[in-house]
């Protein structure tokens, strides 16, 4: 199924990144490495296999598992490596306890030189009709610290966990069981050192939602704000039978969305996605549990699933506003900490602004007097000109002084007032660096997403990597129907028609205003540029959006 993101953005196979499954051959065709090279190639990957066994499966039973030779094992791991390395491994069915420790000493071989790539690992145990698939005796120790992620189904992670957690709260309520799952997957993550996706859909306990248990480690490109959390994903339970293949293809979506450089964050809600939707189209093909669907890159919204902080808190239940204010259509929206640059570009026309201004030393009691003094003298031009002016960061003083807005970025989202800024019926804007926060910042309702940096900045140091147009397509495609879109992070005139082309609604400037030399020019030259880039494409404010699109939490 191809969508209109993937055929934007779609990527010539001569550039697809190269991503191995080690896994057990599924002569019914639903899981294992033909699950596995679907996926891979769905999602735009060139998918290599190192077969770690061949079995008799059908959709019924599984009559006969046979390992490969630890010779054959070992050939079709040298020989691809040396012609077609791997980003990415994704580890399946090992058949064997020598299997483990062979492969276990080639990865280790790798990491010693270097060269070890991500790898995640699917602990496949037991086959959906029920089957054993591999020794239950097997242990996976040998492969700590050469892992990045282990994704272990609700049964197959009390069977990894049980010498490491020998007793727990007896489990009869779901508040317990759910403890008892998260202990169980920290537990997990502490002994491999890596990032955990406990996977809830085969627990019974569970009713109305699948509800996996991510535990995440320190995560390069990211920010520090998410690392080494617990967090549960949640989504809507998809009542089907034909889930052959479920575990598979969520590791090696895993893969493949970690292949085309999304961080491990992004790819652990974008495999859950591609799951749920997978299921959602899946099929019957014989007379048990039917196949999983390949349906693209994930662009639905209401298909991603809900992140809930164990330890930080995010947002689920909105207040109810006093007032909900009607913004109109953002267009070029300069983020300025200079108040004479914000009056010229008021005076130019400017309809939405930004005041960005930050304290050198916060415990300094005349710089606090002199940022409200000059907060306030903000909020009072935004006002005289009729301009939608957002106060970035200072959401206290943006309430005080009756601000248009506020605009905040991921790390003050644990720690502010949801409640009071919509009481007070501020309009929100929150910035994301990534698919994970900007579905974070989608459970606050705001009043724009912004999606960046796009291109290098050095207007502050930040954590993650330039998304680039890629990415901020894909990023589109997910959320313009429901949320006005706003590119920021080194964007220029030369660059603007390339940013429009990805369909996003808004743009943010900052250097490229601050640092002219005639402040209000070239504001103007921005506005006038993106008028004629936009044409007539049409807005819709997040009010009309919502309810349009009752888009649900």
């Amino acid at each position: 199924m191809m969508n209109q993101s993937q055929d934007a953005t779609s990527i010539k196979a001569s550039s697809r990144p190269i991503v191995w499954t080690i896994a057990g051959s599924d002569s019914g065709g639903g899981a294992g490495i033909q699950a596995d090279l679907l996926t891979f190639n769905d999602l735009e990957c060139h998918g290599c296999c190192v077969m770690s066994a061949t079995t008799a499966q059908n959709s019924l039973c599984v009559n006969l598992v046979e390992p490969v030779s630890a010779s054959m094992l070992l050939a079709q791991l040298d020989t691809l490596w040396s012609d077609l390395p791997a980003k990415v491994i994704k580890i399946g069915l090992i058949a064997s306890q020598q299997q483990l420790g062979l492969i276990a000493q080639w990865l280790r071989q790798l990491q010693q030189q270097s060269q070890l790539p991500f790898v995640v690992l699917d602990p496949v145990l037991v086959a959906s009709s029920g089957d054993y698939l591999s020794d239950s005796r097997i242990n996976f120790s040998p492969l700590a610290g050469l892992i990045s992620v282990i994704t272990p189904n609700y049964h197959e992670l009390y069977h990894l966990s049980a010498n490491l957690l020998p007793t727990f709260v007896p489990a009869k309520e779901m508040y317990n069981q759910q403890n008892n799952m998260i202990l169980a997957a920290q537990s997990l993550a502490e002994h491999f050192n890596c990032h955990v996706v406990a996977k809830g859909g085969d627990a019974s306990w569970q009713q109305q939602r699948a509800i996996d248990v991510y535990v995440s480690r320190q995560v390069q490109g990211a920010s520090t704000l998410y690392d080494n959390q617990v967090f549960l994903l949640s989504s809507a339970r998809v009542d089907t039978s034909n889930h052959h293949g479920s575990g598979c293809t969520l590791s090696s979506a895993i893969a493949s969305f970690v292949a085309h450089d999304y961080v491990v964050h992004d790819a652990v809600v974008l495999a859950k996605a591609y799951v749920t939707n997978g299921l959602i189209h899946s099929r019957a093909v014989g007379n048990g549990p039917g196949v999983l669907a390949r349906t693209g890159w994930p662009d639905n919204l209401l298909l991603m699933p809900q992140i809930n902080g164990v330890n930080i808190k995010l947002s689920h239940n909105n207040v109810e506003p006093t007032k909900v204010p009607c913004v109109a259509p953002l267009g070029v929206y300069p983020v300025l900490d200079c108040l004479s640059h914000l009056t010229h570009v008021l005076e130019a026309g400017c309809k939405t602004v930004q005041f960005r201004a930050k304290l050198i030393n916060e415990d300094d009691p005349i710089q606090q007097q002199q940022l409200e003094s000059d907060i306030c003298e903000a909020i009072r031009l935004g006002k005289e000109f009729n301009a939608q002016l957002f106060i970035n960061d200072h959401w206290q003083l943006a309430i005080k002084h009756h601000a248009f807005g506020v605009h905040l970025g991921q790390e003050d989202l644990t720690c502010f007032d949801i409640a009071a800024i919509q009481q007070a019926g501020l309009a929100l804007g929150i910035s994301s660096h990534s698919y994970f926060e900007v579905l974070i910042a989608h459970q606050y309702s705001p009043a724009y997403i912004a999606l960046g940096h796009i291109y290098p900045t050095t207007t502050k140091q930040m954590p993650s990597a330039p998304q680039g147009l890629t990415k901020l397509s894909r990023y589109v495609s997910l959320v313009a129907k429901h949320y006005p879109t706003v590119a920021i992070g080194g964007i220029n005139l030369e660059c603007l028609a390339d940013v429009a082309s990805t369909g996003v609604d808004d743009v943010a400037v900052v250097r490229a205003i601050s640092l002219a030399s005639d402040v209000a020019e070239a504001y103007r030259q921005l506005h006038q540029a993106w008028l004629h880039l936009s044409g007539s494409r049409k807005y819709l404010t997040v009010h009309q959006l919502n309810n349009d699109n009752q888009v649900a939490i």
